[in-house]
């Protein structure tokens, strides 16, 4: 039996092969003292004859093992990685097994495929309260499970620099849909263990840089079939009689407090208009003498008498319990989801509708098309990465962006089938383009495309061969109500992470600098569809920030 270890950096994909990957070897990384570091650990087990699985386990030792959390990288199938049109910048345009679910090791112990490639994660969480500084050695031993044998080590030195990254600036968001948890784990809508799975959901989102939640005072009118709908997880309870509107907001509160709990500043509230064209309301459930009912959906004209006489009631009502909170500022409305020229109109008319009962408050709304913009209809667009340059040469204030499933090329994304690299670049690009905030539509979407089916994450992972898969969800539901990590969310936290050590280096030193250490490192001028595409680069540049922060903070 022979077992070969190595530590590489997070930014490799391990496939599940039998030929060795061609992997850059790690014996040496660097972070700031309070900063989330992940790092992998790549081995192959041969063994005689003709056995297919040998079970491992795993000791760590070094002042900081005990922060230092272990998961198996597992593989996944795609049916659909990407479409026909594609550039150089993907591993593979085929489909097959990639890498992507961290799974937990409670017990330290894991299945090696025999004569196959695999590799574990590790991620450093520093405590809290501690100020870590200095080099710190690191020993990952594998061990036969059933005789205790020693079989292979790799050992590396974890080097923290005496400085903090400071609070993260960039407002973050991606869509937690509460209605795939209940769905998925046939949870009763607002049981206590539906609270417990959502609280899981959003404490592990806040641990990857999101600080905004979409909040569904309604069943958001998201990726849902035409005459279709999604499990009801409306918030707001609505009563109507013959004197009117009524609303309870004890579920709304009981959703925000569970939110800054855990960490979440700022709340999105769903689309109060259909997606693709805001010509109809979201589906909406009301009691009436008893009876409960849904005057409100696909049926509904979004310009009627009756639902323009229901946002009458309830925004008035809405944005006064947001006031009496203090949440003015912290509370983001959408008018529609990615409206078009096309749908001007309408869009125009919702907008009109909705602006003079939202005073004070901010709106945003995804959008492509400068021409759209410049019609004032949307207050903060939100611009997809690929449509970006006429909104930055305009130097539209406040400025936020997005990517999904169209943005396939030239710009970041983070598809199975592409590098890591091209998932942590954003955070350079968002730094050097003061972007405000960041959108995506899929932190769960456990559904088939426009919900028309449920589907399993892990057996299913492009919604039914509609979006490549890596773009429906970064996490999967894992047992006990808690969500399992994507290596693709850990790599998207280090980019935010790499923005937030640059902001640090120019509030030592200035601007200027810090963008010509970028293009220096990188070796060209960075823009959202200029960047090295390799790996090296990124980690060059991260390890020079690091050393010149280390440098500038250093007793004289």
């Amino acid at each position: 039996m022979r077992l070969s270890l190595v530590f590489t950096h997070c930014l490799e994909k391990v496939f599940h092969r039998q030929n060795m990957p061609p992997i850059a070897v790690e014996n040496r990384l660097s972070g700031l003292n309070n900063e989330v570091l992940s790092w992998q650990a790549v081995y192959c087990l041969q063994t005689p004859g003709n056995e297919t699985r040998h079970e491992l386990c795993y000791q760590l030792d070094g002042p900081l093992a005990e922060y230092i959390s272990v998961r198996q990288v597992q593989s996944v199938p795609s049916g659909f990685p990407c479409y026909r049109e594609t550039d150089e910048n993907y591993l593979t345009t085929e489909p097959g097994l990639f890498p992507d679910p961290l799974m937990p090791l409670p017990q330290r112990r894991f299945f090696a495929a025999c004569r196959y490639y695999g590799s574990l994660w590790l991620t450093l969480t520093p405590p809290a309260d501690a100020q870590l500084a200095g080099d710190f050695p690191l020993t990952l031993r594998l061990l036969d499970a059933q005789s205790g044998e020693a079989l292979a080590e790799a050992t590396l030195t974890l080097h923290l620099v005496p400085a903090a990254l400071p609070p993260q600036t960039l407002l973050h968001t991606e869509w937690l849909h509460t209605d795939c948890l209940a769905d998925y784990y046939r949870l009763a809508v607002f049981s206590p263990a539906y609270w417990r799975a959502v609280r899981n959901f959003v404490r592990c989102a806040v641990q990857a840089g999101v600080n905004m939640l979409l909040t569904p005072l309604f069943t958001p009118p998201l990726d849902t079939a035409v005459g279709g709908e999604r499990t009801t997880v409306q918030l707001v309870r609505v009563t109507h009689s013959a004197h009117g509107y009524g609303f309870d907001f004890s579920r709304l509160a009981q959703w925000v407090a569970l939110a800054q709990e855990e960490g979440i500043e700022h709340f999105e509230i769903a689309p109060l208009f259909t997606q693709w064209g805001a010509a109809h309301a979201p589906k909406i459930v009301v009691e009436e003498q008893g009876e409960t009912r849904t005057p409100f959906g696909w049926h509904t004209d979004a310009q009627g008498e009756a639902y323009q006489r229901f946002l009458q009631a309830l925004l008035p009502a809405l944005t006064a319990w947001f006031r009496e909170r203090g949440l003015e500022r912290q509370v983001w409305f959408h008018v529609s989801d990615e409206p078009t020229l096309d749908n001007l109109a309408a869009y125009r008319r919702a907008s009109a509708a909705l602006r003079p009962l939202l005073d004070g408050f901010r709106t945003f709304d995804a959008l492509s098309d400068f021409a759209f913009y410049q019609q004032g209809l949307v207050e903060t667009p939100v611009v997809a990465t690929d449509h970006l340059e006429p909104f930055i040469e305009h130097q539209v204030p406040g400025l936020w962006a997005y990517y999904c499933c169209v943005q396939k090329t030239e710009v970041a994304n983070r598809f199975f089938a592409q590098p890591s690299a091209r998932n942590r670049i954003l955070g350079v690009q968002l730094y050097l383009y003061r972007i405000a905030g960041f959108l995506h539509w899929g932190f769960n979407f456990y559904n088939s495309a426009h919900s028309r089916e449920r589907i399993n994450p892990y057996a299913v992972t492009d919604s039914g061969h509609a979006f490549p898969s890596g773009d429906p969800f970064v996490v999967y539901p894992g047992e006990d109500l808690q969500p399992v990590e994507s290596l693709r969310l850990r790599v998207l936290h280090q980019g935010l992470q790499d923005m937030r050590a640059l902001q640090l280096l120019e509030s030592l030193t200035d601007r200027a600098t810090v963008e010509a250490l970028i293009e220096s490192e990188l070796g060209m001028r960075i823009t959202f569809k200029r960047y090295p595409h390799q790996a090296g680069p990124l980690l060059r540049l991260r390890d020079a920030v690091n050393r010149r922060i280390e440098a500038l903070l250093a007793p004289m």
